[in-house]
């Protein structure tokens, strides 16, 4: 059985893949895709008010685990990109279109970068004893 946070967070990868599906209804996509935002902003304090990672990390060595640090690195990618793509976003509300094939472009790479955190996380997962 999947653990609860990566159920959540293949759950919200299909959601996000229905609002690049459903791009052109507007209110749809901005929406879905900020609440997707949202999501991955608050996935670390949740992980971090429900898993001791005191000693997992420190006690437990992982700290210097090649896992956690590309896990992170994909993180932080993740959250570049949304900061590019917000921009190119509102470029494209406020009636920009040369910005169009950029904000594409972006989103290639935060759907190949999602799906390697979901992925990475995952595979991070230590069930609770």
């Amino acid at each position: 059985m999947l653990p609860e946070t990566t159920t959540a967070g293949i759950l919200s990868f299909i959601l996000m893949l229905l609002a690049i599906h459903f791009r052109r209804h507007r209110n749809f996509h901005v929406g879905s895709m900020g609440l997707i935002i949202l999501f991955d902003l608050a996935m670390p304090f949740y992980l971090y008010l429900n898993r001791d990672w005191y000693e997992r990390l420190i006690e437990g060595g992982e700290i210097f685990s090649f896992l956690i640090w590309m896990h992170v690195g994909i993180v932080l990618t993740v959250y570049a990109l949304y900061t590019l793509q917000i921009k190119e976003g509102l470029k494209l509300r406020r009636g920009d279109q040369s910005t169009r094939a950029e904000h594409a472009n972006i989103a290639k790479g935060i759907v190949l970068a999602r799906a390697l955190m979901i992925m990475t996380g995952a595979i991070l997962y230590e069930p609770e004893e």
